[in-house]
């Protein structure tokens, strides 16, 4: 089931629910630059095991609306809640990945976990995705900063070289296919406005407002956001649990799906 919700004037996040009688509901947050999409090989089997599934577009991509400005993390924080508030979520999981990560992460600290019950970070891009003065951890800025100028230019190769680096394991020309035709869905300018926000913003004090129980994957071949910040977020947030994915690049939920649906699983039961 699919809908729109107001998350302020003018502005609709798409939200697709998934078997919305289950008894224990899951909020999915996508990375970029994708869409709710990017989590259908959970939404083939966790509805199937009694739960809630939810995800969420966020602005600017997938299906959601697309306005020039509020790509920052608190508004895009802000739109969670929205979310949250209109579906009157209680006790759920907060899954994110990659900058949905850090969405999640911002989510957990402007908002001292709002009706989270557990958080799961799937390769987040946090507490920064880039290298700065004495955090070696992350991409080097002027490689973001290529990335924007080629949004600009060329969207589409751009969109290319990203997904070449995405996954660990052998994907088929039809699957690249179709991580590349849900970057070209969202809006350019919403593309460079996050990885804008990637070089403007940090996370390093959100961390330690984290206090539900955490699970981070990581995989530890990831090329996008390095297995290092894994272990940072490991380190700064109480009551947090990394487990390494061996097979893994930055699609851990598809190179290693089994395992990623086993380990969500035995988190949300056994934490």
């Amino acid at each position: 089931m699919g809908y729109y919700v107001m998350v302020e004037p003018e502005v609709k996040i798409y939200v697709e629910d998934l078997n919305p009688r289950g008894e224990e509901t899951i909020l999915f947050l996508h990375g970029w630059p994708a869409s709710h999409r990017l989590f259908e090989y959970q939404f083939n089997v966790l509805p199937k095991m009694g739960y809630r599934c939810i995800g969420i577009d966020t602005r600017g991509f997938g299906m959601s609306d697309k306005p020039f400005e509020g790509y920052d993390y608190d508004r895009l924080a802000d739109d969670v809640r929205a979310v949250v508030d209109a579906l009157k979520l209680k006790s759920f999981v907060l899954a994110g990945h990659s900058t949905g990560g850090a969405i999640a992460i911002r989510y957990m600290a402007r908002y001292r976990g709002y009706s989270v019950s557990k958080l799961v970070l799937i390769a987040a891009a946090a507490p920064s995705l880039i290298k700065r003065p004495n955090f070696p951890c992350g991409l080097n800025k002027e490689d973001v900063l290529k990335m924007i100028e080629e949004t600009y230019e060329d969207r589409p190769q751009m969109l290319r070289d990203f997904g070449s680096n995405f996954f660990f394991q052998h994907t088929s020309e039809p699957l690249n296919d179709w991580l590349f035709n849900m970057g070209l869905q969202a809006a350019s300018w919403a593309t460079a406005a996050i990885e804008e926000t990637w070089i403007k913003e940090v996370l390093f004090s959100d961390l330690k407002e984290i206090k539900a129980d955490t699970l981070i994957i990581h995989g530890i071949h990831d090329k996008i956001v390095p297995f290092c910040l894994g272990e940072i977020q490991n380190q700064n947030i109480r009551n947090s649990k990394l487990v390494p994915f061996q097979f893994s690049g930055h699609g851990s939920f598809y190179d290693e799906k089994d395992k990623f649906n086993d380990e969500l699983i035995k988190f949300i039961k056994n934490c």
